[in-house]
This record gives C-alpha cells, sequence and structure tokens, in this order.
C-alpha cells in the first residue's frame, strides 16, 4: 500500500484539473493579447502629412 495507493485511482482527476488549469492560462493570455491589441490601434494615429512638425508636437505628450 503506502504512497503509490492512490495513485492510479486519482490519476484521471488529476489530468483533469491539469486541462482545466491549462485552458484557463491559455484563455488567459488571449484576453491580454486581446487587450493589447485594441490599445495598439487606438494608438496608431498619424500625424497630418501637410502640417510642419515642430518641436512642441515631438515633446508635448498632451497635445493631440
Amino acid at each position: 500500500m503506502g504512497i503509490h495507493y492512490d495513485y492510479k485511482s486519482t490519476r484521471g482527476e488529476k489530468a483533469l484539473k491539469k486541462e482545466a488549469k491549462r485552458k484557463a492560462r491559455l484563455e488567459q493570455r488571449k484576453a491580454k493579447r486581446n487587450l493589447k491589441s485594441k490599445t495598439e490601434n487606438v494608438e496608431d494615429k498619424m500625424h497630418d502629412i501637410q502640417k510642419t512638425i515642430t518641436l512642441d508636437d515631438l515633446t508635448n505628450p498632451d497635445k493631440n
């Protein structure tokens, strides 16, 4: 008996828990990746080509 007695009896349960944990991690990664890509799309605004770029445009973070 001893230590290895319940290994086979709980093997399936442990496998299911491990699979659920893996799927949860994958879902978190997908959610994080989607959130990150949404924020990048918002910040991809281009500067007006016809307007001259000034030092104030480059250095002032609050100016849109």
